[in-house]
């Protein structure tokens, strides 16, 4: 097992942030969901896992997480075939409430 660099970590999460940025919109469709907006992407250590922190805007956030997490294995094989790497993590996605504070 190898150690990914810290630098390769960030930029894996940023790759992540800016295409489920674009699919999104495009894939969720459903008016109910708002506007979602990643706020963040956490990589855990051996990059299996990505929790994804959105908001809402003009939405019901626990519709659009329902939205989020029914799409995320078809989310997931997108990013795969966006992605030039030979693993993409499990999504996880988490309302960001640090917004709201």
């Amino acid at each position: 097992m190898h150690k990914t660099s810290p630098h390769r970590h960030q930029r894996l999460a940023d790759q992540i942030q800016r295409d489920l940025a674009e699919l999104i919109p495009r894939e969720l469709r459903d008016p109910a969901n708002g506007l979602i907006t990643i706020q963040a992407v956490e990589l855990s250590p051996d990059l299996a896992h990505a929790k994804i922190y959105f908001t809402v805007l003009g939405g019901d956030a626990q519709y659009a997480l329902g939205s989020l997490q029914d799409k995320a294995g078809y989310l997931h094989s997108l990013l795969f075939k966006r992605m030039h790497t030979h693993t993409v993590p499990t999504l996880h996605f988490v309302f960001d409430t640090s917004i709201e504070r």
